[in-house]
């Protein structure tokens, strides 16, 4: 492969003086070398030669690459550089942005009139710093030449035929594209259907008998937006999309990796989501509040609450002290979860070198790094500061009279620890033993790798220590344990905190040899401002955040101020916007206003592709969270870019767009259709001539169940709840918690708050397709397998609310097989059975129990999809 860096040092290595070609004489000085030098020694000079490029010199540049020479003096046609830049040949070139056409231009007409050039540009490039070229890497002037870097304009509704879809733009944008590929579009869905839809969509769960009724009977000409604002106004509304939200914001109760930790207070943000989208907070509020929700003027325990939207990623073990590099880990989870989540780009993929296929440079990356830095974790107290305060003073007085008792027993203990430790290693390979019992500041860097992640592994329990003590130590183990329960005693009852962030000043703490947390405890944090938190009337400082040379930490550059990616980024916006109360930066706040202001161009269209998406079953740009050149381009981009800025205009509401989508005729309109003409057309319906069926989502399914057989308990908000796992699961499980539970309405509250366990997601909802838990999903895979239709028939859960559902069915209509059916069917499906349905039911009723037909009815494809 050869890049159109690669070109610089061919041209910079050949001097050819062949006679001119035809054209314009080109100045090699004026309009090459700026080129070349741009665009072509990132990927082909000092700091990497990719396809074993390099383009220093003239040497290296004959010699060529993997690919061959890339330059034929006197014959653009035979230069692979120029068929690259061109177009001409794949994967063309530069990868992070095409010339502009007047660029590849000269390139060939410089070519063709021999290549040449005044002086070595090799040795000129030579003697500059190449990893500083590399921090002050520039775009190319076309680089926001692309659909999602511009600014999304509101294009005039187009003219179409028909009553029907002039109504709604959003019905007329479709219908052109019908119109001119010749596509019909489907009948309007029948009245049963759509309510069903609405309650599904909206909800997450399926509408009752009555519901149903009321909606056939309301012969009201706006009888169907009507329904939309009922259900919006439901707080099941909030379940149903807050859950979408937690999607994109990974959102679980425990930290994940191997020591999974329990998160006894992450459910708040989780509950905050909810009630967010319950009363439609506008989308740029909710944005700012979750990244700076500390830092806003109007700070609340809501907002405190909403940090933990940056506080949600998975967390290795449970201190980052045993290997720095986590908090990078961390902080590059939040800008992957910003840049996928937020503006659909992959921003992190510029950690370790300029992005490869979209024009975001590594300096983007540590200009938004320097943002995040100065983060710190923190439990922010839901109570009035005083009573906050008093709570830490005393707790911090008892941790003083009990910290000399702990370090007392930890005297007795520890050599104890560290022979066993010793004994533990054993067990290890050599290497390993190696590296461990090299001293650290001497292991190279894979043995360093190899003893943090043992040591860190590695530990040792006082209960492993007890069979070790003489009985004297062991006494006065016991008397010092008693001496802690009764000072613990006096402790005071915990007060309701919320896991989030704040600005502070962060550090790593030593601990004793194999410390580890209390069993089924969480991690300890500061509730109030304690030593991470700044203090003091003076201004908070943030702490200094670097460029790190292929992300590495050790490989420190230039000291980075706060900034945002350069492609999309109009003139000086603030970077800081410093609270009042001067304990933060305020730097989290200005890149929140950033991603909110009128000029971001990415913002508003990523949200509104994602509501359409979760409203139609794909998006106008499918690619959800890859807005990027190499996501897939939006098949109605005016569309797009139309309700991009009526989003913004009408205040960020959510609720309005789901007004606005779902009163559309493309909504409305009948799933079944098979028009062969269409179907042959468009396939894959990508211009909207039907409405796309879809599976629903593991939760959906379970509450559905839930909702049928009569058993949801509609309890909103608290802490999460444990339903039953089967035996080998729990077995499976080696940290953490899941908390027993019987199987009862106390579990079978709606799923988004059953316990999100990175460690072992919960078996249903697996095999539905859960997503990984550990990063931003914008989109759930679908999948059809076997594993699925097995849990239908066989899963405990599904054969006792089967049973239930049989129960409710009986109470309705005790006795006449006809009436148990239709009520069944009701229940489940939302419609009447059709004459041969209730044939054929009547007569399976004649010789089977009603849990056989109920049973039968939850595994439908009718039952698990979106119709």
């Amino acid at each position: 492969m050869i890049a159109p860096r690669t070109a610089l040092a061919f041209l910079s290595a050949a001097v050819y003086t062949a006679a001119a070609g035809p054209g314009r004489p080109v100045s090699f000085e004026k309009e090459i070398r700026p080129i070349l030098e741009a665009r072509c020694l990132k990927c082909h000079g000092a700091a990497m030669q990719m396809a074993k490029l390099d383009l220093r010199t003239r040497a290296s540049a004959l010699r060529g690459g993997e690919k061959g020479p890339s330059l034929n003096p006197g014959s653009s046609e035979l230069s692979m550089l120029y068929k690259r830049v061109a177009g001409l040949e794949k994967p063309s070139m530069p990868m992070d942005g095409k010339l502009a056409p007047a660029e590849v231009e000269a390139i060939k007409l410089w070519i063709d009139q021999g290549a040449s050039w005044d002086g070595d540009i090799g040795g000129a490039v030579a003697a500059r710093n190449p990893l500083k070229d590399i921090e002050e890497s520039q775009l190319a002037p076309s680089a926001g030449d692309f659909w999602s870097f511009r600014k999304p304009v509101r294009a005039p509704v187009p003219k179409v035929a028909g009553a029907r879809w002039a109504k709604n733009p959003v019905d007329a944008f479709l219908k052109k594209e019908m119109d001119t590929r010749g596509l019909k579009p489907a009948p309007q869905a029948d009245r049963r259907t759509l309510a069903r839809r609405a309650y599904l969509d909206l909800t997450g769960l399926p509408p009752t008998p009555a519901e149903i009724k009321e909606f056939l009977e309301d012969q009201r000409p706006d009888a169907w937006p009507r329904l939309i604002d009922k259900l919006l106004a439901s707080p099941h509304y909030g379940e149903r999309w807050g859950r979408h939200w937690l999607d994109v914001a990974r959102y679980a109760d425990s930290n994940g990796y191997e020591h999974d930790f329990d998160r006894p207070n992450a459910w708040r943000y989780r509950d905050y989501v909810i009630r967010s989208f319950n009363r439609d907070t506008p989308y740029n509020r909710f944005l700012i509040e979750q990244l700076a929700g500390d830092e806003v003027d109007d700070v609340t325990y809501e907002t405190l609450i909403a940090t933990g939207f940056l506080r949600n990623y998975a967390k290795v073990g449970f201190r980052e002290k045993d290997n720095p590099q986590f908090r990078y880990d961390y902080l590059d989870d939040m800008i992957a979860t910003l840049g996928r989540g937020v503006m659909g780009l992959t921003v992190h993929c510029a950690r370790c070198h300029n992005h490869k296929f979209d024009p975001i440079l590594q300096r983007d990356y540590y200009r938004m790094q320097a943002s995040l830095f100065s983060y710190v974790e923190v439990d922010h107290p839901l109570v009035p500061r005083e009573q906050a305060g008093e709570y830490q003073r005393k707790t911090a007085d008892l941790d003083a009279r009990i910290a000399p008792l702990r370090q007392r027993i930890a005297g007795i203990e520890d050599p104890y620890k560290l022979d066993l430790l010793k004994g533990k290693y054993k067990k290890y390979p050599a290497n390993v033993q190696e590296a461990i019992n090299t001293p650290e500041e001497k292991r190279t860097p894979g043995q360093a790798l190899l003893a943090n992640q043992v040591i860190r592994t590695t530990r040792v329990s006082s209960g492993e220590v007890a069979r070790f003590l003489e009985p004297a130590e062991r006494d006065e183990i016991r008397k010092l344990h008693a001496e802690i329960e009764q000072l613990e005693k006096q402790r005071p009852a915990p007060i309701p905190v919320a896991m989030g962030i704040t600005d502070g000043d962060y550090r790593f703490v030593p601990d004793g040899p194999g410390d580890e947390p209390a069993p089924g405890k969480g991690v300890k944090q500061e509730v109030t401002e304690g030593s991470y938190l700044h203090q003091g009337p003076e201004p908070y400082a943030a702490p200094p955040s670097y460029f790190l040379h292929g992300g590495d930490m050790s490989s420190r550059g230039s000291l980075m101020k706060p900034g945002f990616l350069t492609v999309i980024t109009e003139g000086s916006p603030p970077v800081e916007f410093p609270p009042s109360h001067h304990r933060t930066s305020g730097r989290r706040r200005a890149l929140a206003e950033w991603l909110t202001s009128p000029d971001q161009p990415l913002t508003a269209r990523v949200m509104v592709n994602r509501i359409w998406h979760h409203h139609f079953g794909r998006g106008l740009a499918p690619t959800i969270d890859n807005f990027g050149r190499t996501g897939d381009k939006p098949s109605h981009p005016e569309l797009l870019d139309w309700l991009a800025v009526e989003f913004r205009e009408r205040g960020w509401s959510i609720k309005q767009m789901h007004r606005l989508l779902m009163t559309s005729q493309a909504y409305q309109m009948a799933s079944s259709s098979g028009d062969k003409d269409n179907l042959a057309t468009d396939p894959e319906n990508d211009f909207l001539w039907r409405f796309r069926q879809q599976r629903l989502e593991a939760e959906v399914v379970r509450d559905s169940i839930l909702a049928v057989a009569g058993s949801l308990n509609t309890l909103m908000e608290g802490p999460p709840v444990f339903p039953g796992l089967p035996a080998e699961s729990l077995k499976s499980m080696k940290n953490g918690i899941w908390r027993t539970q019987p199987d009862g309405p106390e579990t079978w509250r709606r799923s988004v708050y059953v316990y999100r366990k990175r460690g072992l997601p919960f078996p249903f909802f697996e095999v539905f397709d859960l997503p990984d838990q550990t990063i931003t999903c914008g989109r759930r895979n679908i999948s059809t397998v076997a594993t699925q239709a097995l849990t239908l028939l066989n899963n405990e859960f599904v054969l006792a609310q089967s049973k239930l559902f049989a129960d409710r069915v009986r109470k309705l209509a005790a006795v006449d097989p006809g009436e148990q059916l239709a009520i069944a069917y009701q229940l489940a499906l939302s419609r009447p059975p059709s004459e041969q349905e209730r044939v054929l039911g009547v007569e399976f009723l004649n010789r089977n129990a009603i849990e056989d037909l109920t049973h039968v009815l939850l595994n439908l494809s009718e039952f698990l999809y979106l119709r």
